[in-house]
């Protein structure tokens, strides 16, 4: 009879294996093979020690790759066999080790399950219409997390101790809820309570969410406190409650996202491709733009002149609840005031947002980090990030090699993340936002220092922008300078080709990395935005960008195309300009349009820019499309829906000597008599032409990134002259300013 060779295995699992209902997972397959040992937490993963059968212990194994729980991936294995037995008697699940190093996956806040869904609507369930039901497979989990490893003690739901039920829900690995760390129930759960702006309670529980709709119904404007942060909240389709929402945020056109009930809602108000369908309904519960419908009962003033809404679908209970019973599209933009991070906190919310709402719905779990929601896009069947945030942060993006020091990357200065990056790993921050305000700067602070406790990290080099005047270029001066650690800068535009590069796994080649954007602090001290740039990860070589010109009053042209327009019919054209009966001309008096020309021919607080983001404003001016801005992007966005894809001709440009000139790009659109759609084609099938001419001088993959690669149109025409050409886009992060932090992370690994 043959002899079988028992063994023990020591398994050690990293990536997002904490949260995800792993070690419940693994206990029911050790039994199932009859294996015994235990399975437990630390701070590096999952660590499993399993005595049995060699060849049991490598199909166990091979079972936890094949069936593990949908939220889990893994992304490092080791296993050891040894002869040494340990005689367990059964399998267990043992606690936490919290001694060992932090370098576990945090996982994401995960929408609400589809099981927790029918329970929420059971009148049989005890958590009937509970708006905190959660599983293993749902609910918060970076919004409440306090410190690692993932356990309830180290999350906002320590001070909630669960009744007689939900203990043996918990304890039971049998159980959807095992070691479900936000585990509740109305028993002995969080609640919440509906109070008036000035914090009168008017009710709590269920009765909060029946007397919410009907205020929402009336036309009331409210704050729902959700996963990670508050909701401004109104009736979509009541014109009058969406421009008072305008004007008390102070937010005049920029587009507001809107919450529906579910998928066929959607339908009738917009058209998801099915790809859209699948990122709408997906676990991460994005805002999704896609094309909106016309002639519905859906606020005209929801998103002004554009074609385009951003639609996402409740993801929370409070959210279902909210949606079933109000049964109409609801407004939900962050709640915040202009350039500051969302409100979180109950106080807070009393304190900042009761000039913008009539009442306030907090609940008692608290947010130990806020995160807004994310936004993204699809071309072709392609998902692309305008924000990465809930659902997908922070999860980390792996590098192509492993970095040789722990680094922190501050971003730049607008759409900021943070980064930091150990082995080859890069762990990205939420959306951090614009850093202009104290609040937005201490928010980034504050999240820098959260990661630091989290993960227990300390870096070897900070990296930041080369701008002097970004708070996070200050920021990391005098970080570095107070611990005396090396401080490295990266231009701007080469920080973009890197994350395009990480993001793409490429390791020793070349590329012709195209970086379109508003503005970036350039080598030559002047601002970038149009560049081509040959690199690798040693260093680039600026080979083509588009010719200079001169931003009429610095910042101020980023808010008035007019002044865009302006200074490129003087390059062109000089004081001739003057005359010509055109849009940007005729928006600016006599007296005052000489005065900008006196400021243009002397350099008058007027830097040189090479933004191809520019050049879309200048464009929307000549067009009269638009003459001022009121958010980032918004000429680009209205330029969109003008686009003709039956339009297959280009206006005329040069390239010599190095640059992009667009002299006679603009002299053919001034003088060409066609429709605004006809001229809107044109420029931007030239844009394409120029990349198309400029990548055929060099035999490289190109890659785009920066804001202009938002274009939705711009995309679509790549991907499709794509096919006889090596094109890299963004997938992990967002090609705007909110991916360089992963660019800056690999910066200082060959230097």
């Amino acid at each position: 009879m043959e002899c079988l060779l028992i063994k023990r295995a020591i398994i050690k699992l990293t990536g997002a294996v904490q949260g995800v209902g792993f070690r419940p997972f693994v206990y029911n397959l050790a039994r199932r093979y009859r294996l015994n040992g235990f399975v437990l937490n630390d701070g590096k993963g999952v660590f499993i020690e399993v005595e049995g059968e060699e060849k049991v212990i490598k199909d166990f194994i091979l079972s936890i790759h094949n069936e593990k729980p949908r939220l889990a991936n893994i992304f490092s294995q080791s296993v050891e066999f040894s002869e040494e037995l340990k005689n367990y008697e059964d399998f267990k699940i043992l606690e936490s080790n919290s001694n060992t190093e932090k370098n576990v996956f945090i996982l994401p806040d995960i929408s609400t399950c589809d099981e927790c869904l029918r329970e929420l609507y059971d009148p049989s369930d005890r958590r009937y219409m509970y708006p905190f039901i959660n599983c293993t497979n749902c609910g918060p989990r970076f919004s409440i997390i306090k410190k690692l490893p993932y356990d309830r003690e180290n999350t906002t739901m320590k001070k909630f101790k669960m009744c007689p039920e939900c203990k043996r829900e918990y304890t039971d690995p049998s159980n959807r809820r095992f070691h479900a760390q936000p585990n509740a129930c109305p028993v002995c759960g969080p609640e919440i309570f509906l109070y008036t702006k000035d914090k009168q309670l008017i009710a709590k529980s269920l009765e909060a969410i029946e007397i919410l709709k009907s205020l929402i119904l009336k036309g009331k404007i409210v704050a729902v406190k959700g996963i990670g942060g508050f909701h401004l909240v109104c009736d979509a389709t009541n014109d009058t409650s969406v421009s008072t929402l305008r004007e008390r945020k102070k937010r005049f056109e920029k587009p507001f996202a809107v919450m529906f009930k579910d998928l066929e809602t959607i339908k009738k108000y917009g058209e998801p491709s099915d790809f859209d369908e699948i990122l709408i309904t997906s676990a991460e519960k994005p805002i999704v733009l896609i094309k909106k419908r016309e002639n519905t009962d859906l606020s005209d003033k929801i998103a002004p002149d554009i074609d385009k809404i951003g639609v996402f679908l409740p993801y929370s209970p409070i959210h279902h609840l909210l949606l079933t019973i109000t049964g109409k599209p609801l407004v939900m933009t962050s709640a915040n005031l202009s350039d500051e991070p969302i409100v979180k906190d109950n106080d807070e919310a009393f304190e900042k947002l009761s000039n913008f709402t009539d009442y306030i719905l907090i609940h008692n779990r608290d947010i130990k980090n806020r995160v807004d929601d994310s936004v993204v896009f699809s071309v072709k069947d392609k998902m692309f990030f305008i924000r990465k945030s809930r659902g997908y942060a922070p999860l980390p993006v792996k590098l192509p090699f492993k970095l040789k020091n722990k680094v922190l990357a501050v971003g730049g200065h607008q759409k900021v993340t943070i980064a930091f990056g150990i082995d080859d790993k890069a762990f990205i921050s939420q959306h951090i936002g614009d850093l202009e305000t104290v609040s937005s700067q201490q928010n980034f602070e504050e999240i820098i220092n959260t990661f630091f406790e989290l993960y227990n990290f300390f870096p070897d080099v900070v990296v930041s922008d080369l701008h002097p005047f970004y708070y996070s270029t200050k920021w990391a001066k005098e970080f570095t300078s107070n611990f005396d650690i090396k401080l490295i800068q990266v231009q701007h535009h080469y920080a973009h080709a890197l994350s395009l590069m990480a993001d793409n796994q490429i390791q020793n080649e070349k590329i012709l990395a195209v970086c379109w954007d508003g503005t970036g602090y350039g080598a030559d001290g002047n601002l970038w935005g149009g560049e081509f740039l040959v690199c690798d990860y040693t260093g680039f070589n600026r080979v083509f960008h588009f010719d200079y010109f001169k931003l009429l009053g610095g910042e101020k042209a980023v808010k008035e195309p007019k002044r865009v327009a302006l200074s490129i019919l003087f390059k062109i054209f000089g004081k001739d300009a003057l005359n010509l009966n055109l849009p940007p001309v005729r928006e600016i008096s006599e007296k005052q349009i000489e005065s900008f020309y006196i400021i243009w021919e002397k350099g008058l607080k007027s830097p040189l820019s090479s933004s191809v983001g520019r050049l879309f404003d200048a464009v929307a001016s000549l067009l009269n499309i638009r003459q001022t801005l009121s958010y980032e992007g918004q000429s680009g966005m209205i330029i969109e829906k003008f686009y003709d894809h039956t339009v297959k001709d280009h206006y005329s440009y040069e390239i010599k000597n190095g640059l992009i000139k667009y002299d006679n790009t603009f002299i053919d659109l001034i003088f060409d008599k066609s429709e605004v759609s006809v001229k809107v084609s044109r420029f931007i099938n030239t844009l394409v032409r120029i990349i198309l001419d400029v990548s055929k001088e060099f035999d490289l993959p190109v890659g785009f990134s920066g804001g202009v690669f938002q274009n939705r149109v711009l995309l679509n025409l790549l991907i499709e002259k794509g096919n006889k050409k090596k094109f890299l886009y963004h997938k992990n992060v967002p090609p705007n300013d909110g991916g360089i932090s992963l660019g800056q992370v690999i910066y200082n690994q060959f230097l």
